[in-house]
């Protein structure tokens, strides 16, 4: 292993401590000397960091890499934006379990890949499915995925109930002997290290059916919590509503809640510090709440975003009309290949009613009840040619003299249907942000990276705390934007080997210098296989860039460039008294 002396930088160790002077040396995957003018030693290679701040690697709390790093393994854009390990598993999504049923497997594919707007067909391809129990995944996962980061997983209650129940999960409550089997499963999970369980209790699909833990009653989350609450290092993830769709995250959280009361089970309500200037309204509420239930001993860590709402409004592949409410651009969304999609746009009956949907049905957030913030793009044309663009969705319809729906789809026609219109962010309350991240239990930097490809979601905005927030706008401080990415990360995971810059660490740690450093825009690029012959696009984007970024010792970026190493393990939680800190394969 390569030995690393890091000199001239001023470390931010991760702790909320102050910054200060110092190089670090790097033997191996570890960090063994930290401290002002060090010797480089004989075959060690310096780093020049002078003028750069050096920090543990950055922490995505929430992605969805579950099925793409089986075929994009360098997780692309993550390295140039000094990412070291990412979270997977999440929204209550995971690729295991999964049952000896064929259509039952074929369940737990679809609405992975419908809800986080993965393509179906390189799932399909690529995932080798040799598993059954999670146990088996985390094995063949282990065996036959090499990526750069670091890397580890919630098991979902969406894969167990499914795995349990079949399409049956979809429509009634569990019997006892299908949550024993469901436990069992859970217990296999967690044995095997995941890092605890994730469900979901907001989406509804495209027929408008609620997702299959939305239909889980009580006596079935009690019987997952009784096995969680064996393990003093698993975590327990819900994803709420607030202020999205049905906005009724409060219940929610109090249902939940009330089952927690007791057992000693750390919880992240993903959603329960909004953040976007149209939560407002719920921002006091939520905070109330939390600060009540952890009065009442509940260890509750409320999950937030630090950047805006956006999305590129696209009917190649989205969830984004259904999850909108908008059930007849969804059919647009449904129809398979570039004639059929172009004949839902042109027929005049699908109009009448796509107009009306608009009108009546879409939620008030939604991108399509906003037009005049739906931005004509030339990225965003599948042609290039077909225009108009630098002007928004309103714009054009005042232009064409059409309603918004309708100039939408004239848009869609010329420029291609494989085109997306954007849309611009949403306004931030970010004094909101500013008050989560010093909340000492709040989960940031949460993200869909990994998902929705052609809407890009998550990927490089983790160095928005770094811009925004503390070289722009000082609405905190340096130390605690990075303690926000690492350690404060770590610690609710308790992945207690990673997030801070100190002695014995994994040497997971980015040099940038923060002048250089921004979220670039994006770009298209064509390397998703399509598992027919081709390839589709996504969107990526160029890196920030980071001076190196360095996972268990091995630089993955320097030199503005990935180095194509892949150093990444899986990471394994474990409570500080126990038998290791932390496990690693």
């Amino acid at each position: 292993m390569a030995q690393f002396l890091i000199k001239g930088g001023t470390v931010v160790d991760g702790t909320l401590a102050p910054a200060f002077a110092a190089d670090v040396r790097v033997d191996g995957e570890r960090i063994v000397e930290i401290g002002k003018n060090l010797d480089a030693r004989p075959g060690e290679e310096v780093f020049d960091a002078s003028g750069c701040y050096v920090t543990p690697g950055f922490i995505e709390a929430h992605t969805h890499y579950d099925s793409t790093m089986w075929w994009q393994p360098e997780l692309d854009p993550l390295p140039g934006y000094g990412a070291t390990t990412i979270v997977m598993g999440n929204c209550g999504f995971s690729a295991a379990p999964l049952a000896d049923d064929k259509a039952a497997q074929m369940e737990m594919i679809k609405i992975f890949s419908f809800f986080e707007d993965i393509p179906l067909e390189p799932f399909m391809q690529h995932l080798p499915f040799d598993w059954r129990k999670w146990s088996e995944y985390r094995k063949s996962m282990v065996e036959k995925v090499k990526m750069p980061l670091n890397y580890t997983t919630y098991v979902g209650h969406i894969a167990i109930r499914i795995a349990v129940m079949g399409a049956e999960a979809w429509n009634r409550v569990s019997t006892a002997d299908e949550r024993a089997k469901m436990a069992e499963l859970l217990e296999d999970a967690l044995q095997a290290g995941a890092l605890g369980l994730s469900t979901n209790l907001l989406d509804h699909d495209g027929e408008n059916r609620p997702i299959p833990t939305l239909v889980s009653d009580d006596a079935e989350f009690e019987a997952l919590f009784e096995v969680l609450q064996r393990y003093p290092a698993a975590t327990f993830q819900c994803i709420i509503d607030v202020a999205l769709m049905r906005d009724n995250g409060d219940q929610q959280i109090e249902r939940i809640a009330g089952l927690l009361k007791g057992r000693g089970i750390r919880v992240q309500f993903t959603g329960a510090g909004p953040t976007s200037e149209y939560q407002n309204y719920r921002v006091e509420q939520m905070r109330d709440l939390v600060a009540r239930l952890r009065g009442e001993g509940i260890d509750v860590w409320p999950g937030y975003t630090h950047v805006p709402l956006s999305a590129q409004v696209s009917i190649y592949r989205s969830l984004l009309f259904a999850q909108s409410n908008d059930y007849v651009w969804h059919e647009a969304v449904l129809a398979e290949g570039d004639a059929a999609k172009e004949a839902v746009l042109r027929d005049p009956d699908w109009r009448a009613r796509a107009r009306e949907s608009w009108d009546t049905k879409i939620y008030p957030q939604s991108p399509m009840a906003n037009p005049h913030m739906l931005l004509l793009t030339k990225v965003g044309s599948e042609n290039g040619t077909g225009g108009p663009f630098g002007l928004t969705l309103k714009d054009y319809a005042e232009q064409l003299g059409v309603h918004a729906s309708d100039a939408a789809a004239e848009w869609l026609l010329r420029n291609g249907v494989n085109s997306a219109i954007r849309m611009a962010p949403l306004p931030m309350n970010d004094d909101a942000v500013a008050v989560q991240v010093r909340d000492p239990k709040s989960l940031g930097n949460v993200n869909d990276c990994g998902a929705h490809l052609q809407m890009l979601c998550g990927s490089g905005e983790n160095v928005i705390y770094l811009t925004k927030f503390v070289r722009d706008k000082q609405l905190i401080t340096l130390e605690e934007a990075i303690h926000t990415m690492t350690g404060k990360i770590a610690e609710h995971f308790f992945l207690q080997d990673i997030g801070e810059v100190k002695l014995g660490k994994r040497a997971d740690l980015v040099v940038f210098d923060l002048n250089e450093i921004e979220q670039r825009d994006m770009e298209k690029r064509y390397d998703v296989d399509d598992g027919k012959g081709g390839m589709m696009w996504r969107y990526t984007r160029p890196a920030a860039p980071m001076r190196l970024t360095m996972v268990n010792g091995v630089p993955i970026f320097r030199d503005g460039a990935y180095t194509g190493a892949k150093p990444g393990e899986y990471l394994e939680a474990r409570v500080e008294n126990g038998p290791a800190s932390i496990a690693a394969e």
